[in-house]
């Protein structure tokens, strides 16, 4: 009988201690394989190119490559959703902005929970945003905008890059702030929704500044007002909304990673570690501040509470606003 219990003992302890050592080899390890960095919007834009910068710091400093994945449609869900059904294994991340935290309240049923299944890992910058209207609308500042906008109720039109993006609930913010009625034209990316506001056929957009500082600069785009508590570095000739007669609006977002939950503590923290090492970098800062970004880093735990607080956020703008998602 002892003999088969001091086997039996034997056996446990070689498990553990099995365990414990392929733990210790995969945290060593990691990453093991390319990292897959899941993007879910189209290529181009203001959110595909701040991934690829941290994608490619990333393969910089790892043996392994990390690969940006665009998997656009479905008001992001598609990408978000494969992120959500990945492996929990720290070689899928998935790139969340705005519109990862809005959907929850434009659908009622949703492939994924987003407060369940997925953690935070670490936040890449703040994301400003202009206001900019077509050069033919005969205002020049945001006071004068208001009141023509008042002037024409329901016969503007606003641009965004889609139901329930960051450009979509700026826009219904401003309209419940200052009592303009706009209609939303929402378009499946940048590329056409900046031809058709230079062109006319839409009066304004609320956009990141990457996505329209040459247009500006060219004269084919008139901004009034951006986002943020001082002047962006970039765009020093714009005012704040709060330097043009509007304080306390708030259109301001951020770019961050998340992983699906239960991705092991250790590869969240080594992510978050190298994305903050990242973001310390002088070139990172000048990159992120052409664009009319600062960097923003935070720990693992900060981004979760950002998580809940912009998702709630975005929900009290989505129902005042009665806002509904596209069948």
């Amino acid at each position: 009988m002892q003999r088969v219990l001091k086997a039996w003992m034997n056996v446990v302890l070689a498990a553990v201690w099995l365990a414990v050592t392929s733990a210790a080899m995969a945290q060593q390890n990691y990453p093991a394989r390319p990292i897959r960095f899941i993007v879910p919007y189209p290529p181009g834009g203001s959110t595909d190119p701040m991934a690829r910068f941290i994608a490619n710091k990333l393969s910089d400093r790892w043996p392994h490559t990390v690969v940006v994945d665009n998997r656009p449609g479905g008001s992001t869900i598609i990408g978000t959703e494969l992120v959500a059904k990945a492996p929990p294994d720290g070689h899928t991340l998935l790139l969340a902005s705005s519109a990862f935290l809005s959907t929850p309240s434009l659908f009622t049923r949703m492939p994924y929970n987003t407060l369940r299944d997925f953690t935070g890992v670490a936040t890449i910058a703040t994301a400003r945003f202009v206001l900019v209207v077509t050069p033919a609308m005969p205002v020049n500042n945001l006071q004068e905008f208001i009141a023509y906008a008042k002037s024409k109720a329901g016969q503007l039109s606003f641009a965004s890059s889609g139901v329930g993006a960051n450009t979509h609930l700026s826009a219904e913010q401003f309209n419940l702030m200052v009592g303009t009625k706009m209609n939303h034209i929402p378009y499946k990316g940048s590329g056409v929704l900046v031809t058709d506001l230079i062109s006319g056929r839409v009066d304004l957009s609320f956009q990141v500044p990457i996505t329209v500082i040459s247009y500006i600069a060219s004269g084919r785009m008139k901004p009034l007002a951006i986002s943020g508590n001082g002047r962006a570095p970039a765009l020093r000739e714009i005012p704040t909304f709060a330097e043009a007669g509007l304080p306390g609006f708030r259109a301001d977002g951020w770019f961050g990673i998340v992983v699906p939950a239960g991705t092991p503590k250790f590869a969240i923290e080594k992510l978050s570690k190298e994305v903050g090492a990242i973001l310390q970098l002088p070139e990172s800062r000048d990159y992120l501040i052409k664009q009319a970004s600062e960097p923003l880093i935070s720990t693992t735990g900060q981004v979760d509470a950002l998580i809940r607080d912009d998702m709630a956020r975005y929900a009290k703008i989505i129902k005042a606003a009665n806002i509904k998602a596209e069948p």
